[in-house]
């Protein structure tokens, strides 16, 4: 990869492991406003929990277990986000993207589309800050898995 520089901002842009709701091309495109070409991928050693209370899975390194995601066509080095606490009482089971695709996609496409119309307002809170506001019920949705 080479460097970022300030005139070409997507220069910065690496290669990702996606493993959750980013698997949906609905929910690339309403985030980036187009859906990057991607194959299947596989991330060994690492298992997808559900998580109490959240639409979203987490990700945490296990042994012999493997993650299906996306990425692009070839082997190599990319960055994903891991789940910090390996002793999560509210991390549980497997997460199914099919079965969120059924249960909560539309209202994710929702959530989504709001919070990036709020990042968009001068006086807008952190990214954090406006997802979980979005996430915690700004709008009714879905009862969480």
């Amino acid at each position: 990869m080479g460097s970022a520089s300030a005139a070409n901002p997507a220069a910065a842009i690496s290669t990702v492991f996606v493993y959750g709701s980013l698997l949906a091309d609905d929910v690339v495109r309403v985030l980036l406003n187009r859906v990057p070409s991607s194959s299947s991928a596989i991330l060994h050693d690492y298992h997808r929990f559900s998580i109490k209370g959240r639409v979203y899975p987490a990700i945490l390194p296990a042994e012999n277990k493997k993650v299906i995601g996306r990425d692009t066509a070839e082997k190599l080095q990319a960055y994903t986000y891991v789940w910090e606490n390996k002793t999560d009482p509210n991390l549980h089971g497997e997460w199914d993207f099919e079965e969120w695709k059924v249960l909560h996609m539309d209202y994710f496409l929702k959530m989504t589309k709001g919070f990036k119309e709020e990042m968009k307002l001068p006086d807008s809170n952190t990214r954090v800050a406006t997802y979980e506001s979005f996430y915690e019920g700004k709008d009714s949705g879905p009862p969480h898995s």
